[in-house]
């Protein structure tokens, strides 16, 4: 067996602080991203069942539950899905490849649903069928990032 030279040793041992360090911040952000997905899912339990008249249309519940949609979708970014927090990729991950290979399209829907999103909050509080239809919206744009962008359960 050959010996392995002084510096390839040193300059590995050196990465791999830097490789560990990275895969706590892609660790961290998708933590980030599925925590700020659950707390929407959240938000939209609530307007989806007033808009599906499961649960009596409440305009201070909706209002604020609006409001803590709009704010929350507001701080999706791409920033949130760094290059290797892909499924297969990083545990737990159903972000596709598509994220990175299509940016630019990327970024349209998120800004679609945040469009939506804020629409939402300005309609949400003054009547069921303004929630309704503003809650199509909403849904229309989570379902063409999902489509494209996230793995299918």
């Amino acid at each position: 067996m050959r010996p392995i030279p002084a510096f390839a040793l040193t300059f590995s041992l050196a990465a791999f602080p830097a490789v560990a360090q990275d895969a706590r911040q892609i660790e961290r952000m998708m933590e980030g991203r599925q925590g700020l997905m659950t707390l929407m899912a959240h938000e939209l339990g609530k307007l989806g069942g007033m808009a599906k008249e499961e649960m009596p249309y409440d305009e201070a519940v909706a209002g604020k539950a609006a409001a803590n949609l709009a704010a929350l979708a507001s701080v999706i970014s791409p920033e949130l899905f760094p290059q290797g927090s892909g499924e297969g990729e990083a545990e737990g991950s159903e972000a596709l490849p598509a994220i990175w290979e299509q940016p630019d399209d990327f970024v349209t829907k998120i800004n679609g649903m945040q469009e939506a999103a804020a629409t939402m909050q300005a309609a949400a509080g003054t009547d069921l069928a303004a929630l309704q239809a503003a809650m199509r919206d909403v849904g229309a744009g989570c379902g063409s990032c999902h489509e494209t962008y996230r793995q299918k359960d």
